[in-house]
């Protein structure tokens, strides 16, 4: 590929034209250049990112002005790893790391196509970690109301006990 004002070599650099501008459909050279009839980015020929070309290698990529090529499809169910992460460490210990299994599970199950198996492993993660949550939650308050009982019935207790000796 070489620079310059070389006429008549397709692909070669096409200095724009007066009254031309980038992404117009015609005049001027069809021979390259962002946007004009044929080879370049974003035009309507040849090249990555136009009308009628193929998508680069990888499946992945951006032309001009264009939709990402592969995307469309829906979007990965959450995977609830925040919640589980923090039902585990403040409030039980065995629900949470189900729940951290099954979360780490969804984005696994989602990227070699298991759909299904994506949506129920993020089902079943929010389904422990609100096990999780509601366990914690339910524990301290028995521990609590434990706690107030045993006050209470220490200090009942204080005043009515005698030593004979």
């Amino acid at each position: 590929m070489s620079y310059g004002n070389q006429p008549g070599n397709p692909g070669d650099y096409d200095p724009q034209q007066p009254g031309e501008g980038y992404g117009q459909q015609g005049g001027g050279q069809p021979s390259g250049g962002y946007g004009q009839q044929a080879g370049g980015y974003g035009q309507q020929g040849g090249g990555y990112g136009q009308q009628g070309g193929y998508p680069p290698p990888g499946g992945g990529g951006y032309g001009y002005g264009q939709q990402p090529y592969g995307g469309g499809g829906p979007a990965a169910p959450d995977n609830h790893l925040v919640p589980a992460i923090l039902t585990t460490i403040f409030c039980c210990l065995p629900f949470g790391i189900v729940s951290i299994v099954k979360s780490s599970q969804v984005n696994s199950k989602w990227a070699v196509g298991d759909y299904q198996g994506a949506i129920a492993a993020s089902e079943e993660a929010k389904t422990w970690w609100k096990r999780a949550l509601i366990w914690g939650i339910v524990t301290q308050v028995v521990i609590i109301v434990g706690y107030f009982l045993l006050v209470a019935l220490v200090l009942s207790t204080a005043g009515t006990t005698s030593y004979n000796y």
